[in-house]
């Protein structure tokens, strides 16, 4: 699309015929990120819709007594730039901000910044190179020192210091010097022109940690800090207690910086048990106000429903549920070390026995008898627009498997179980325990049974599965298995943080205490190429492609299996107002808004 299309576009939406969100969308389909088409909109000076508010709003800070979350997967740490798993980001949601987060139209929301930057406002270079953030001011941590320039810097060199082993460092490294203009403003220098400037500081890795809480466990030292058990933040909530692994109590914060809230005195943000157990608190009985990852078969969701004490959410996401493939060995030691990049898989990088497996998911029994409405099948790893690739396709067959597997000599034995040159086609099979995974394990297993793979399945607890805990070895990023039923979610409106996960220097291992985000152990000249290029490309269609070349190559490679586009599920009690989901914030993104009826 021309400048002319552009400016038509413009003019539909001043005069109210095209919403913004429309705008954003038909230029997304061209090529533009989200944030990019809401920037024009704001440049032309078109104002942005503020989140609609759901009934009076509260006159007075507090005053709402306590709200009760239940997550199936209780956290285990606090820090959120430590944290691996949706469940230790959202409790650190409570205490911590990041400068600011992505609503559900990928517009950028200032949260502890002033305002948005922008090339209009002076904010941002207009050849992507630098850019300047103006903070709040009046802002205070929890323990009543002033939030200021110097935290954001720190915030910087904290997370990407590799000492820190930090599950955010992705998102600052491309920063080359973080300047402090005077207390409130802070630019940041990007070493090559940066497309998509708000990954530092926004949303899941955007939380802003104090300096001098910090600063003594940077680096080495990281995983050491009290702190990262007893947050100090500047959010609305200010910790009470927490019990890693079952509970976290928060009071409200009485200088929050955000006039006449939040509206609740307490939260408990309870963890442990399982979706359906945690649907039914919240639906049935009541017990909950709100409950989280209520993925579950679809027809036990509407059951619940019924219940009469509260309503489903499903927010539509990006989000993938796919089969990872291990490309090292997880049962040679090397070093003290599974699962070493110094090992290959000994039949998973075998094109015939990668290529089999893929023929041996079956997305629409899955889709269809389990997900429902919750999910949409899919061959791509990358599925948001327009990024996804034209190229891939799914097939469910069996017997297309087998002969791929007889005609490269893995030959079945007596029992069934195909071998080749001493190597017996037998996988260790792992996922999170819980039942709509486990069922997803078990359609997977019967279809390798008739292809001669034997399939032994392991589930593993949430608050284990998904730890940062580097001494624990079921955890999802040591991936001690062949292969293994993930989730991958989308925190940017931009691909480039997502696509991280299949980065050579990424890869999850001792050196980086298990925190890279290549759990696979992916390694790809082409791709590494493809991802750094991405990195500065300023041409949105030139950019587009790289991200669908690097969708095809691990797909094609079977590195990884995409299943579904699984969709966010979550239920609300029916006197909850103001919730509101964002694919890229998160469901707690805007908890400080939330009010109860009476």
């Amino acid at each position: 699309m021309d400048e002319y299309g552009i400016r038509a576009l413009i003019g539909e939406v001043t005069r109210g015929r095209l919403s913004r969100r429309q705008f954003v969308e038909t230029l997304v389909g061209f090529g533009l990120t989200a944030p990019m088409a809401a920037q024009i909109l704001t440049h032309a000076g078109v104002a942005q819709a503020q989140p609609k508010a759901t009934g009076p709003a509260p006159t007075r800070r507090g005053g709402g007594g306590a709200i009760k979350l239940l997550y199936w997967a209780a956290p285990t740490i606090l820090n959120p730039h430590l944290a691996v798993a949706p469940k230790d980001l959202e409790a650190s949601q409570l205490f911590y901000e990041p400068l600011a987060d992505t609503d559900t139209e990928g517009n950028i929301v200032p949260v502890l910044a002033q305002e948005t930057p922008s090339v209009a406002n002076g904010g941002v270079g207009r050849d992507g190179t630098w850019v300047q953030w103006r903070l709040k001011r009046g802002v205070t941590w929890h323990d009543g020192r002033p939030f200021t320039a110097d935290d954001v810097i720190f915030t910087w060199q904290y997370a990407s210091d590799q000492a820190s082993a930090t599950t955010s460092a992705g998102s600052y490294l491309g920063i080359e010097r973080a300047e402090k203009v005077d207390d409130h403003t802070v630019k940041l220098t990007f070493k090559r022109p940066t497309p998509f400037w708000a990954d530092a500081f926004c949303n899941a890795a955007g939380f802003v940690l104090p300096r001098h809480v910090f600063e003594p466990y940077r680096g080495g030292k990281s995983r050491e800090a009290p702190a990262n058990l007893r947050p100090v933040g500047t959010g609305p909530y200010r910790y009470v207690d927490f019990k890693p692994g079952d509970i976290v109590t928060a009071e409200i914060n009485p200088n929050y910086h955000v006039p006449n809230r939040p509206f609740f005195d307490r939260v408990e943000f309870k963890g442990g048990g399982d979706p359906v157990s945690a649907a039914r608190a919240v639906l049935q009985t009541g017990e909950y106000d709100y409950g989280w990852g209520l993925n579950m078969e679809d027809e036990i969701l509407r059951r619940l429903e019924d219940g009469g004490k509260g309503r489903v959410v499903i927010g539509r996401t990006t989000n993938i549920d796919y089969l990872q493939l291990n490309q090292a060995d997880p049962w040679r030691d090397v070093d003290g070390e599974r699962a070493s990049i110094k090992t290959t898989h000994p039949f998973l990088t075998d094109p015939a026995v990668h290529s089999a497996l893929a023929l041996l998911v079956d997305r629409a029994a899955i889709q269809g008898e389990l997900m429902g409405r919750q999910g949409e099948t899919t061959g791509n790893f990358l599925n948001r627009r327009p990024f996804a690739s034209p190229n891939t396709k799914w097939e469910f067959n069996p017997d297309k498997a087998n002969a791929v597997l007889d005609a490269a000599g893995w030959k079945r034995g007596a029992d069934g179980i195909r071998a080749k040159d001493g190597k017996r086609l037998k996988v260790l099979f792992q996922t999170v325990s819980v039942p709509i995974r486990q069922k997803m394990q078990q359609i997977v297993k019967q279809a390798c049974g008739k292809a001669g793979i034997e399939c032994e399945l392991k589930a593993v607890v949430g608050s284990v599965f998904f730890s940062s805990d580097p001494g624990n070895v079921d955890t999802e990023s040591h991936f001690y298995a062949d292969m293994q039923l993930s989730t991958k979610i989308l925190r940017q409106p931009d691909p480039q943080a997502f696509m991280r996960a299949f980065c050579s220097w990424e890869v999850a291992q001792k050196a980086n205490k298990w925190a890279g985000v290549n759990v696979s152990r992916f390694k790809n000249d082409e791709y590494d190429r493809l991802w750094r290029a991405a990195e500065t490309e300023m041409d949105p269609v030139k950019r587009a492609a790289m991200f669908i070349r690097m969708n095809d190559l691990v797909v094609q490679n079977v590195v990884v299996i995409p299943i579904v586009i699984r969709h966010a599920v979550f239920a609300t009690g029916n006197a909850i107002r103001g919730f509101d989901f964002s694919p890229f914030s998160g469901p707690l993104w805007r908890i400080v808004y939330w009010t109860k009826e009476a």
